[in-house]
């Protein structure tokens, strides 16, 4: 039978882009060889979160220009704690125990490379968060 830890790793997926070598930061490794993947893996979810997030806030969101609306998305992962929680809980709940471990060592560095992971994706999948449109 597969350990938790072996099933998560498992169902990553792979990105070859996200290059890891000796010479970065063990923050860099981390987001590069767990944050990134986990991400990714998560994207339908994160997504799917913020449209919630729209929904409890009116749909303020869908009356801004493209411009204000990267900015909302920003605002929203750094200004509102417990939608940040909420987020950040989303993609921790995803660690194998030997990367929580990592994490709790230097979470502040990480959650902040965490967020930005986050918006970024967010930001990228903005036509998702249209109106009608299921992820």
């Amino acid at each position: 039978m597969k350990t938790r830890d072996t099933q998560l790793i498992d169902i990553r997926p792979e990105i070859p882009s996200a290059k890891i070598n000796d010479q970065m930061s063990a923050e860099e490794h981390f987001q590069n060889a767990t944050l990134r993947p986990i991400a990714k893996l998560q994207n339908d979810l994160l997504v799917e979160a913020f449209r919630n997030y729209i929904t409890k806030h009116k749909n303020v969101y869908y009356e801004l220009t493209v411009e204000k609306r990267m900015a909302y998305i920003e605002n929203a992962i750094q200004k509102d704690i417990k939608f940040r929680n909420s987020l950040k809980g989303m993609l921790i709940g995803q660690f194998t125990l030997d990367e929580y471990r990592t994490y709790i060592q230097n979470s502040s560095a990480l959650n902040k490379r965490m967020m930005n992971l986050v918006r970024e994706r967010i930001q990228s999948n903005i036509q998702l968060l249209e109106k009608g449109i299921a992820v």
